[in-house]
Protein backbone atom coordinates (compact mmCIF):
# COMPACT_ATOMS: atom_id res chain seq x y z
CA UNK A 1 0.00 0.00 0.00
CA UNK A 2 1.38 3.44 -0.55
CA UNK A 3 2.37 5.36 1.87
CA UNK A 4 1.33 9.20 1.59
CA UNK A 5 2.82 12.19 4.02
CA UNK A 6 0.99 15.30 5.29
CA UNK A 7 2.87 18.81 5.56
CA UNK A 8 1.21 21.46 7.45
CA UNK A 9 2.37 25.48 7.35
CA UNK A 10 0.33 27.53 9.74
CA UNK A 11 0.47 31.52 9.36
CA UNK A 12 -0.98 34.52 10.26
CA UNK A 13 -3.03 35.86 7.39
CA UNK A 14 -3.36 32.45 6.04
CA UNK A 15 -2.25 28.24 5.92
CA UNK A 16 -1.51 25.82 3.81
CA UNK A 17 -1.64 21.80 3.62
CA UNK A 18 0.23 19.40 0.96
CA UNK A 19 0.28 16.07 0.79
CA UNK A 20 2.56 13.66 -0.86
CA UNK A 21 3.12 10.37 -1.79
CA UNK A 22 6.29 8.05 -0.47
CA UNK A 23 8.12 8.34 -4.21
CA UNK A 24 7.75 12.64 -4.07
CA UNK A 25 4.91 13.43 -5.69
CA UNK A 26 2.32 15.96 -4.59
CA UNK A 27 -1.21 14.87 -4.81
CA UNK A 28 -3.54 16.69 -2.78
CA UNK A 29 -3.30 20.46 -1.43
CA UNK A 30 -5.55 23.17 0.66
CA UNK A 31 -5.72 26.49 2.32
CA UNK A 32 -7.53 28.00 4.98
CA UNK A 33 -6.95 31.21 7.34
CA UNK A 34 -4.73 32.08 9.74
CA UNK A 35 -3.63 29.59 12.32
CA UNK A 36 -1.51 31.06 14.52
CA UNK A 37 -2.70 31.14 18.38
CA UNK A 38 -1.33 34.75 18.10
CA UNK A 39 -3.99 35.69 16.29
CA UNK A 40 -6.89 32.98 16.69
CA UNK A 41 -5.90 31.24 20.03
CA UNK A 42 -5.25 27.91 20.35
CA UNK A 43 -8.93 27.05 19.34
CA UNK A 44 -8.71 28.50 16.33
CA UNK A 45 -5.88 26.42 15.55
CA UNK A 46 -8.04 23.25 16.14
CA UNK A 47 -10.05 24.54 13.41
CA UNK A 48 -8.08 25.28 10.81
CA UNK A 49 -5.93 22.36 11.58
CA UNK A 50 -9.35 19.88 10.70
CA UNK A 51 -10.46 22.06 7.80
CA UNK A 52 -6.81 22.05 6.22
CA UNK A 53 -6.68 18.08 7.19
CA UNK A 54 -10.20 17.43 6.06
CA UNK A 55 -9.75 19.79 2.51
CA UNK A 56 -6.38 18.13 1.47
CA UNK A 57 -7.27 14.49 2.10
CA UNK A 58 -10.38 14.48 -0.08
CA UNK A 59 -8.19 16.84 -3.11
CA UNK A 60 -5.79 13.90 -2.34
CA UNK A 61 -8.75 11.21 -2.28
CA UNK A 62 -7.39 9.49 0.37
CA UNK A 63 -7.75 8.72 4.55
CA UNK A 64 -5.86 9.80 7.17
CA UNK A 65 -5.08 6.51 8.10
CA UNK A 66 -3.18 6.41 4.92
CA UNK A 67 -0.70 8.89 6.19
CA UNK A 68 2.75 7.86 7.19
CA UNK A 69 4.52 11.00 9.00
CA UNK A 70 3.74 14.50 9.31
CA UNK A 71 5.26 17.65 9.53
CA UNK A 72 4.13 21.26 10.93
CA UNK A 73 5.63 24.57 10.72
CA UNK A 74 3.73 26.69 13.05
CA UNK A 75 3.41 30.42 13.54
CA UNK A 76 3.83 31.24 16.92
CA UNK A 77 5.53 28.12 18.07
CA UNK A 78 8.38 30.01 19.75
CA UNK A 79 8.88 28.42 22.98
CA UNK A 80 8.81 25.39 25.33
CA UNK A 81 5.43 26.64 27.06
CA UNK A 82 4.03 26.73 23.62
CA UNK A 83 4.33 23.25 22.67
CA UNK A 84 2.10 21.51 24.89
CA UNK A 85 -1.01 23.26 24.00
CA UNK A 86 0.33 23.20 20.22
CA UNK A 87 0.48 19.42 20.32
CA UNK A 88 -2.91 18.99 21.90
CA UNK A 89 -4.08 20.85 18.98
CA UNK A 90 -2.51 18.93 16.43
CA UNK A 91 -3.80 15.41 18.26
CA UNK A 92 -7.48 16.41 17.94
CA UNK A 93 -6.61 15.37 14.21
CA UNK A 94 -6.56 11.61 15.47
CA UNK A 95 -2.95 11.46 13.11
CA UNK A 96 -1.68 7.22 13.62
CA UNK A 97 1.73 8.46 12.49
CA UNK A 98 5.15 10.14 13.59
CA UNK A 99 4.92 13.85 13.57
CA UNK A 100 7.36 17.06 13.91
CA UNK A 101 6.62 20.06 14.78
CA UNK A 102 8.67 23.37 14.29
CA UNK A 103 8.28 27.33 13.76
CA UNK A 104 6.81 27.71 10.48
CA UNK A 105 10.68 29.63 10.05
CA UNK A 106 12.30 26.05 9.93
CA UNK A 107 9.94 24.68 7.31
CA UNK A 108 11.41 27.21 5.03
CA UNK A 109 15.14 25.96 5.72
CA UNK A 110 14.25 22.55 4.92
CA UNK A 111 12.29 23.59 1.51
CA UNK A 112 15.20 25.59 0.70
CA UNK A 113 18.53 24.01 1.60
CA UNK A 114 19.73 21.41 -0.30
CA UNK A 115 21.23 19.24 2.59
CA UNK A 116 17.75 20.32 4.84
CA UNK A 117 19.92 21.97 7.31
CA UNK A 118 21.54 25.80 7.62
CA UNK A 119 20.15 29.04 8.54
CA UNK A 120 16.35 30.66 7.19
CA UNK A 121 16.59 34.30 6.77
CA UNK A 122 12.80 35.73 6.79
CA UNK A 123 12.35 38.95 5.49
CA UNK A 124 8.74 39.89 4.93
CA UNK A 125 6.01 41.92 6.69
CA UNK A 126 8.51 41.44 9.80
CA UNK A 127 11.44 39.63 10.06
CA UNK A 128 13.27 36.27 12.09
CA UNK A 129 15.53 33.61 11.53
CA UNK A 130 16.15 30.20 12.82
CA UNK A 131 18.33 27.43 11.88
CA UNK A 132 19.69 23.92 12.72
CA UNK A 133 22.39 21.29 11.58
CA UNK A 134 22.45 17.90 10.57
CA UNK A 135 21.28 17.14 14.20
CA UNK A 136 18.76 19.13 14.49
CA UNK A 137 20.90 21.27 16.77
CA UNK A 138 18.65 24.86 16.74
CA UNK A 139 19.86 28.52 16.74
CA UNK A 140 17.68 31.03 16.86
CA UNK A 141 16.30 35.09 16.99
CA UNK A 142 13.22 35.90 19.57
CA UNK A 143 11.18 36.66 16.47
CA UNK A 144 9.89 40.05 18.28
CA UNK A 145 10.98 42.65 15.94
CA UNK A 146 11.84 45.92 17.01
CA UNK A 147 11.20 45.65 20.34
CA UNK A 148 14.26 42.70 21.16
CA UNK A 149 16.37 44.85 18.53
CA UNK A 150 15.24 42.52 15.37
CA UNK A 151 15.64 44.28 12.19
CA UNK A 152 14.84 44.47 9.15
CA UNK A 153 11.51 43.37 7.29
CA UNK A 154 9.26 45.44 5.76
CA UNK A 155 7.36 47.11 8.90
CA UNK A 156 10.63 47.95 10.52
CA UNK A 157 12.07 49.74 7.33
CA UNK A 158 9.18 51.59 7.37
CA UNK A 159 9.41 52.63 10.55
CA UNK A 160 13.11 53.96 9.71
CA UNK A 161 11.66 55.95 6.65
CA UNK A 162 9.92 57.88 9.23
CA UNK A 163 12.19 58.46 11.58
CA UNK A 164 13.97 60.09 8.30
CA UNK A 165 10.96 62.26 7.39
CA UNK A 166 11.23 63.50 10.95
CA UNK A 167 14.68 64.10 11.42
CA UNK A 168 14.50 66.44 8.05
CA UNK A 169 11.41 67.87 8.85
CA UNK A 170 13.38 69.51 12.10
CA UNK A 171 16.12 69.89 10.54
CA UNK A 172 17.89 67.22 12.65
CA UNK A 173 18.77 64.87 9.43
CA UNK A 174 19.35 65.82 5.72
CA UNK A 175 16.16 66.30 3.66
CA UNK A 176 14.85 63.04 1.36
CA UNK A 177 13.10 62.49 -1.02
CA UNK A 178 11.16 59.85 1.19
CA UNK A 179 9.21 63.35 2.32
CA UNK A 180 7.52 64.02 -1.15
CA UNK A 181 6.90 60.18 -2.01
CA UNK A 182 5.41 59.61 1.47
CA UNK A 183 3.37 62.79 1.62
CA UNK A 184 1.98 61.63 -1.99
CA UNK A 185 1.41 58.39 -0.83
CA UNK A 186 -1.02 59.51 1.67
CA UNK A 187 -2.51 62.11 -0.38
CA UNK A 188 -1.60 65.31 2.14
CA UNK A 189 -0.19 68.42 1.89
CA UNK A 190 3.30 68.32 2.93
CA UNK A 191 5.48 66.64 5.75
CA UNK A 192 3.61 68.63 8.71
CA UNK A 193 -0.06 67.03 7.87
CA UNK A 194 1.85 63.98 7.34
CA UNK A 195 3.64 63.73 10.69
CA UNK A 196 0.79 65.00 12.46
CA UNK A 197 -1.96 62.07 11.16
CA UNK A 198 0.60 59.77 11.88
CA UNK A 199 1.40 61.10 15.61
CA UNK A 200 -2.34 61.53 16.35
CA UNK A 201 -3.20 57.96 14.61
CA UNK A 202 -4.98 59.13 11.85
CA UNK A 203 -2.56 57.71 8.94
CA UNK A 204 -1.32 54.55 9.31
CA UNK A 205 2.03 53.80 7.98
CA UNK A 206 2.74 50.28 7.64
CA UNK A 207 4.85 47.72 5.67
CA UNK A 208 2.68 48.02 2.40
CA UNK A 209 5.08 51.41 2.29
CA UNK A 210 8.36 49.08 1.77
CA UNK A 211 8.68 49.10 -2.34
CA UNK A 212 8.34 52.90 -2.43
CA UNK A 213 11.37 53.22 -0.22
CA UNK A 214 13.31 51.14 -2.39
CA UNK A 215 11.84 53.07 -5.33
CA UNK A 216 13.37 56.10 -3.88
CA UNK A 217 16.56 54.56 -3.28
CA UNK A 218 16.57 53.28 -6.79
CA UNK A 219 15.84 57.02 -8.01
CA UNK A 220 19.41 58.10 -6.22
CA UNK A 221 18.09 59.34 -2.57
CA UNK A 222 21.34 58.86 -0.32
CA UNK A 223 18.93 58.75 2.84
CA UNK A 224 16.62 55.70 0.99
CA UNK A 225 19.99 53.77 0.18
CA UNK A 226 21.32 54.70 3.94
CA UNK A 227 18.15 53.00 4.69
CA UNK A 228 18.23 50.07 2.81
CA UNK A 229 22.10 49.24 3.62
CA UNK A 230 20.54 49.37 7.26
CA UNK A 231 18.10 46.91 7.02
CA UNK A 232 20.50 44.70 4.91
CA UNK A 233 22.90 45.04 7.60
CA UNK A 234 20.47 44.01 10.49
CA UNK A 235 19.56 41.00 8.43
CA UNK A 236 22.91 40.12 8.26
CA UNK A 237 23.52 40.34 11.69
CA UNK A 238 20.10 38.07 12.78
CA UNK A 239 21.93 35.80 10.86
CA UNK A 240 25.54 35.86 12.45
CA UNK A 241 23.67 35.44 15.73
CA UNK A 242 22.70 32.24 14.90
CA UNK A 243 25.53 31.27 12.74
CA UNK A 244 27.33 31.47 15.59
CA UNK A 245 25.33 29.27 18.36
CA UNK A 246 25.34 26.33 16.04
CA UNK A 247 29.70 26.80 15.87
CA UNK A 248 29.24 27.47 11.50
CA UNK A 249 31.68 29.95 11.21
CA UNK A 250 34.10 27.23 9.04
CA UNK A 251 31.35 25.49 7.57
CA UNK A 252 30.12 25.38 4.07
CA UNK A 253 25.68 26.16 4.34
CA UNK A 254 23.23 27.54 3.00
CA UNK A 255 21.16 30.41 4.23
CA UNK A 256 17.97 30.44 2.71
CA UNK A 257 16.60 33.71 1.94
CA UNK A 258 12.34 33.73 2.68
CA UNK A 259 10.34 36.83 2.15
CA UNK A 260 9.35 39.67 -0.16
CA UNK A 261 11.99 41.99 1.29
CA UNK A 262 14.60 40.43 -0.90
CA UNK A 263 12.95 41.46 -4.23
CA UNK A 264 14.77 44.47 -3.20
CA UNK A 265 17.54 43.10 -5.01
CA UNK A 266 21.35 44.15 -4.31
CA UNK A 267 20.85 46.93 -2.21
CA UNK A 268 19.63 45.40 0.19
CA UNK A 269 21.46 42.05 -0.08
CA UNK A 270 25.12 43.25 -1.58
CA UNK A 271 25.36 44.93 2.18
CA UNK A 272 23.93 41.49 4.03
CA UNK A 273 26.22 39.44 2.31
CA UNK A 274 29.09 41.03 2.58
CA UNK A 275 28.60 41.21 6.85
CA UNK A 276 27.87 37.57 6.98
CA UNK A 277 30.67 36.60 4.83
CA UNK A 278 33.05 38.37 7.52
CA UNK A 279 31.49 35.97 9.92
CA UNK A 280 30.91 32.07 7.41
CA UNK A 281 33.24 33.16 4.88
CA UNK A 282 31.79 29.48 3.53
CA UNK A 283 27.61 30.41 3.57
CA UNK A 284 26.01 30.03 0.49
CA UNK A 285 22.64 32.26 -0.62
CA UNK A 286 19.88 30.20 -1.82
CA UNK A 287 16.62 32.16 -2.45
CA UNK A 288 13.61 29.95 -1.80
CA UNK A 289 11.89 29.37 -4.55
CA UNK A 290 9.65 26.22 -3.25
CA UNK A 291 6.28 27.00 -1.55
CA UNK A 292 7.49 26.75 2.10
CA UNK A 293 5.06 24.11 2.92
CA UNK A 294 7.01 21.47 1.19
CA UNK A 295 9.67 21.66 3.84
CA UNK A 296 6.27 20.27 6.49
CA UNK A 297 6.08 17.51 3.84
CA UNK A 298 10.24 16.53 4.03
CA UNK A 299 9.86 16.51 7.92
CA UNK A 300 6.81 14.21 7.56
CA UNK A 301 9.11 12.14 5.38
CA UNK A 302 12.24 12.42 7.43
CA UNK A 303 9.47 10.64 10.38
CA UNK A 304 9.65 7.21 8.28
CA UNK A 305 12.86 7.64 7.11
CA UNK A 306 13.09 7.90 3.93
CA UNK A 307 15.93 9.69 1.38
CA UNK A 308 15.07 13.31 1.40
CA UNK A 309 17.93 14.23 -1.46
CA UNK A 310 16.24 11.44 -3.43
CA UNK A 311 12.87 12.62 -3.00
CA UNK A 312 13.45 16.95 -3.16
CA UNK A 313 13.58 17.39 -6.54
CA UNK A 314 10.32 15.28 -7.71
CA UNK A 315 8.58 16.59 -5.12
CA UNK A 316 9.82 20.52 -5.61
CA UNK A 317 8.77 19.74 -9.14
CA UNK A 318 4.72 18.37 -8.56
CA UNK A 319 4.46 21.17 -5.37
CA UNK A 320 5.07 23.45 -7.80
CA UNK A 321 2.80 22.73 -10.44
CA UNK A 322 0.15 21.28 -7.91
CA UNK A 323 -0.22 24.55 -6.12
CA UNK A 324 -0.10 26.37 -9.15
CA UNK A 325 -3.31 25.35 -10.21
CA UNK A 326 -4.72 26.16 -6.61
CA UNK A 327 -2.86 29.06 -5.16
CA UNK A 328 -0.04 31.15 -6.20
CA UNK A 329 3.46 30.54 -4.95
Amino acid sequence: MTRYFLGVDIGGTKSHALIADEHGHAVGFAEAGPGNHEVVGYDGLKLVLRRLLRKATRAAGIDRSQIAGAGFGVAGYDWPSELPPTLEAIDALGLDCPIEVVNDTVIGLVAGAEAGWGVALVSGTSNNCWGWDEHHNIGRVIGGGMRFGENAGAYELVMQAIIAIAKAWTQRGPATALTPAFVESFGVADAAHLLEGIQLEQLHPGPWLAPLVFQVAEEGDAVAQGLIRWAGEELADLAKGVIRQLHFQDRAFDIVLVGSMFNGGPLLTDPMKASVWQEAPRARFVRLTAPPVMGAVLLGMQQAGLSLPRLRPRLLETSRSFLSEKQPI
